[in-house]
């Protein structure tokens, strides 16, 4: 089964599930503003990403998940070249994170 292509663009399709209430409200609204269901979606999303940018907090938990992402990708990276043996395993650090606490 072949993948669906994305458009030149990255576009990708979002699929949403609204109560028959609040689509009815959504649906007025965007009527009243001249706008297509879609392009009223597109508002919404580009504001909430704006109003989580501008968070006090936001930046310090976007370098917190960045960092997290680069420690990923480093584990990753030394698993890898380990199965083919060009680095030595990398003993310093714990392979998971979880903790796990004796039953007694």
């Amino acid at each position: 089964m072949s993948e669906p292509k994305a458009d030149a663009k990255g576009v990708k399709t979002l699929g949403i599930r609204l109560n028959g209430e609040l689509h009815a409200q959504f649906a007025l609204v965007a009527q009243l503003d001249g706008l297509s269901l879609t392009d009223a979606i597109l508002r919404a999303v580009e504001l909430y990403v704006e109003t989580k940018r501008s968070e006090a907090d936001f930046a310090e938990r976007a370098s917190a998940a960045l960092a997290e992402i680069e420690r990923e990708t480093a584990a990753r990276r030394a698993a890898i070249e380990g199965l083919f043996g060009t680095t030595e395993p990398d003993t310093s650090t714990p392979a998971s994170t979880t903790t796990r606490k004796s039953r007694t």
